[in-house]
């Protein structure tokens, strides 16, 4: 059997990073094979393209570029890493995928969301995760959160009205597909999120089960 893709998706500074780790010991103790990856990155390739999109270099991308590199880490990261790892009925989970674009090249930086769906259909077909966690957390206490670790990036470097605007484009997201997101407040104790999301994984996990019996 194939593998399932879970996605962990959020603002800047939501916590959901954090959690990616209780997750993966969760599906190991239940003798799942799990393969932890990221976005943009995840290859060689991958990361390369990531410093450029990510770190404050002498020149920054343009949005279109930005949007034109984000793919291509993406199409790398994808045939060289998430779909055999599926194939193979390994489960991936990935901090960020394709939802991430949307909110943050298209609501953050203005792209047509039909560009974006172009693309998509490129570079992944019509592969769509299995589950998506969706860490939300008021901007001014994520922007907080930032500002406390310190060395922010260049996404996290923009200004509140933009984070506020990825925050609405990921909204529009789950909207748009309910039955995908588990919405999980990014503002709680550590340990209740963990518990929390092994609590919904449980409940897809039965569902999953039999629905394949």
């Amino acid at each position: 059997m194939r593998g399932r893709l879970i996605t962990l998706e959020g603002g800047d500074g939501a916590g959901k990073s954090s959690q990616i780790g209780p997750l993966r010991d969760f599906l190991a103790d239940r003798g799942i094979s799990v393969l932890l990856t990221r976005e943009p990155g995840g290859t060689p390739l991958a990361e390369a393209i990531r410093s450029w999109v990510l770190d404050d270099a002498p020149e920054s991308p343009e949005a279109l570029a930005e949007l034109l590199l984000v793919f291509a880490a993406r199409r790398q990261h994808w045939i060289r890493v998430i779909e055999p790892a599926l194939a193979s009925g390994t489960w991936v989970l990935c901090d960020r995928f394709v939802d991430s674009t949307y909110a943050y090249q298209g609501a953050g930086r203005g792209l047509s969301v039909n560009r974006i769906a172009t693309l998509e259909r490129w570079v992944l077909g019509s592969r769509r995760p299995d589950l998506t966690f969706f860490f939300e957390a008021p901007v001014e206490i994520a922007l907080k959160r930032i500002e406390a670790r310190g060395c922010p990036n260049r996404m996290e470097q923009e200004s509140a009205a933009w984070h506020e605007r990825v925050q609405a484009g990921y909204r529009k997201r789950i909207a748009g597909e309910p039955n995908r997101f588990v919405v999980i407040q990014g503002t709680r104790d550590r340990v209740a999120i963990s518990g929390e999301l092994c609590r919904h994984l449980e409940r897809r996990l039965r569902e999953w089960t039999e629905g394949a019996a």
